[in-house]
């Protein structure tokens, strides 16, 4: 049998697909009687479709079935009224052989359009043109290199934003560049502000805002949350990371006090993990950076995932609103 990404499955051909089975729910139909909705992936399409109680998959699903693990699933692509639906034939979990027939964890998983290697050497790049005093540079630097593992990898989040391998990254990189410009932007307003802003802890703030990522999210499929990260969360952990490479890296004056700051005020409200709020110009400058980038990432999926045919989208989304996009003949017409 043939073996295809689920991305690439025709509709009614027969074929081998590995997959990560990236849900499973347990629900009770209008008879009462019990079903599970699963959902199986690849890095470029995630299907969703019930198991009905009386499936010759039932038990095997109820049983066996594990959300995070991955799977070589024989299956017809079926068109029907509620989606495209995976009509499974055979299906076993992923074993060691498979990877002779091409089978690799991160085919089956989201992940940043951009190359994670270029993205990180964009970011080495500017911290290396923007961020002053050398010794604060040399603590991010330190901070990348010695993660830089991680770095490629990691998702922004478990849902809601750049939750995908290199997601992280490529927020990142987006947020420092952000800070980049607003720091410039803000100086020349506000030459005589004092204490002057500092443009080189504003990009240092936006590099390692949310490095605490690293210790709250583990590297599995799911992103699921560590002990530390649910009991701690990332931004104490953050915080207790720079302040572990301050020992080796030491910066002057209040420097370290500043950047733990930024980091510790992120998020701005106390709902949203921060025990503070801004107070200093370059967090404030962290801050809306990064609550752009997140937000607008969001939306952005939101226009290319809702299936409606309206110009306005479902409010049901993680922005909790309708979006607008137009009528229907003139979408695409930025893009010609």
């Amino acid at each position: 049998m043939a073996i295809v990404t689920l991305t690439d499955m025709e509709p009614g051909r027969e074929a081998d697909v590995f997959v990560l089975l990236s849900g499973k729910e347990e629900l009770k139909a209008k008879n009462g009687k019990p079903y599970w909705r699963v959902a199986f992936r690849d890095a470029g399409r995630e299907l969703s479709f019930p198991i009905w109680g009386d499936s010759p998959w039932a038990a095997e699903c109820r049983d066996h079935w594990t959300a995070g693990e991955y799977y070589k699933v024989r299956g017809i692509l079926r068109e029907t009224s509620f989606g495209p639906q995976l009509e499974i034939r055979k299906i076993r979990p992923v074993e060691p052989a498979d990877r002779a027939d091409g089978f690799d964890p991160l085919m089956c998983r989201r992940r940043s359009r951009f190359d994670p290697n270029t993205m990180f050497d964009e970011l080495l790049h500017l911290v290396e043109a923007e961020i002053h005093p050398d010794a604060l540079r040399r603590l991010v630097e330190a901070l990348l290199t010695d993660n830089r593992e991680a770095w490629l990898a990691w998702p922004a989040a478990r849902r809601n934003h750049h939750a995908f391998v290199g997601g992280l990254l490529e927020h990142t990189l987006s947020v420092a560049r952000s800070c980049a410009f607003l720091a410039d932007k803000y100086r020349t307003y506000y030459p005589n502000m004092q204490p002057p802003l500092e443009k080189g802890l504003a990009v240092a703030g936006g590099v390692l805002h949310d490095i605490g990522k690293f210790r709250e999210l583990d590297d599995g499929p799911e992103a699921a949350h560590t002990a530390a990260g649910a009991l701690v969360g990332h931004i104490i952990q953050g915080r207790d990371m720079v302040r572990e490479a301050a020992q080796l890296c030491p910066l002057p004056g209040d420097m370290l006090l500043r950047l733990e700051h930024i980091i510790l005020s992120h998020q701005r409200l106390p709902e949203w993990g921060s025990p503070k709020p801004p107070m200093t110009p370059e967090a404030l400058i962290v801050h809306y950076a990064d609550d752009l980038d997140a937000k607008f990432a969001m939306m952005a999926d939101i226009l290319a995932d809702d299936s409606g045919s309206g110009p306005v989208t479902s409010k049901k989304n993680v922005l909790m609103q309708p979006i607008y996009r137009g009528p229907h003949e003139a979408r695409g017409a930025g893009e010609q």
